[in-house]
């Protein structure tokens, strides 16, 4: 029953997150007067349709992709609502919409979480961590604090690596092997270097050895953190696809639709109440969905961000790239990505009987 619910969930998810994507697609091309074909949620075939107007909507029986088919897309066409026909301005808009929607999606869940929480985060030092000594006396147990650090300090860079969020700071703090940081905060006012900060709480042996500061709950406080956060996410991934190229992480690694619903089945199962167990699957949503928006925007053939690439190069060259060309290079890139999602998933399939 445990798995017939995760997968539920995670046709839910997955479907949020591909629909939310191609409706930014849809609904821009509207706005521009670009004729949609047809708009599905899925791939393969046609579980559901319907028309309305010119377009078809419809659902496919893999929860896994989805599409926003517009006139004269990827072949020539004289319907003067082609999507060919219109400016490349409004071409781009129809472009990068789908990637935008992705992070407004990622913006909004963390408003709601935010909105179900007593205090906004903060990335402001309210306490460190303390223990008793052998004297009975209580005496700090943060090495950050020993190392220079003070409470009401207000942490904006990590060795030069801007902090947006707790998120961000968290991140940072985890992922980076070396024992000693410089950190930039805002102290009284001014911006102060500390050299050679260490982290280490005696308590846990852990890195983080301090509290960060709540803020009150108010419409302004809610939307700017919120921003800063989705932010902090989208560079967090961005970072963590420099870290892949470079060689710091390994195809074994990476994980595809199959490897994801096991991370929803242990989202789906953390917390200790309904309302902790909803709230860690809306924080691997938001994961997931900025994911998507940063990865599409990628200059990779195939994806939202190579056919930006085509429609610059045709800004400045005034002429499009022929589309028999332009179409090779997708489908190259389509076929190059569709055999990573195979090598992927089959690795998925094998850690998940090992």
């Amino acid at each position: 029953m445990q798995h017939i619910v995760t997968l539920l969930i995670a046709i839910l998810i997955f479907g949020l997150i591909i629909g939310i994507h191609e409706f930014g697609h849809f609904i821009v091309a509207k706005l521009n007067h670009i004729q949609v074909n047809e708009f599905a949620i899925g791939m393969g075939p046609k579980l559901l349709h319907f028309r309305k107007g010119e377009t078809t909507y419809s659902l496919r029986l893999f929860p896994i992709g989805g599409f926003c088919s517009m006139e004269g897309e990827d072949q020539s066409s004289e319907n003067p609502n082609a999507f060919e026909k219109k400016a490349v301005w409004r071409r781009m808009l129809v472009v990068l919409a789908g990637a935008f929607m992705n992070l407004v999606l990622g913006f909004v869940l963390i408003t709601v979480l935010l909105c179900t929480s007593t205090k906004i985060p903060s990335t402001v030092i309210a306490r460190f961590a303390e223990t008793t000594n052998s004297a009975g006396e209580t005496v700090t147990a943060a090495e950050s604090e020993r190392s220079g650090l003070r409470v009401g300090d207000k942490i904006i860079a990590i060795d030069g690596s801007h902090i947006l969020s707790a998120t961000d700071l968290i991140y940072k703090l985890q992922t980076t092997e070396t024992d000693s940081y410089d950190v930039t905060v805002k102290r009284d006012g001014a911006r102060v270097v500390v050299e050679n900060v260490k982290f280490h709480n005696d308590n846990t042996d852990g890195l983080l050895d301090f509290a960060v500061e709540g803020k009150s709950k108010n419409p302004v406080n809610v939307v700017t953190y919120a921003a800063k956060d989705t932010a902090a996410t989208a560079k967090l991934i961005w970072m963590s696809l420099v870290e892949l190229v470079s060689g710091k992480y390994s195809l074994q690694d990476l994980s595809g639709p199959v490897g994801t619903v096991s991370v929803i089945e242990q989202a789906a199962s953390s917390g200790e109440n309904l309302l902790e167990r909803v709230q860690s699957v809306m924080n691997l949503t938001i994961f997931i969905t900025v994911n998507v928006g940063v990865f599409n925007l990628l200059p990779i053939p195939g994806l939202d961000g190579s056919r930006f690439v085509f429609l610059l190069i045709e800004a400045i060259r005034r002429k499009p790239v022929p589309k028999n060309r332009e179409a090779m290079v997708h489908l190259i890139g389509m076929a190059a990505l569709f055999l990573l999602m195979i090598l992927v998933t089959v690795q998925d399939i094998t850690r998940f009987f090992r």
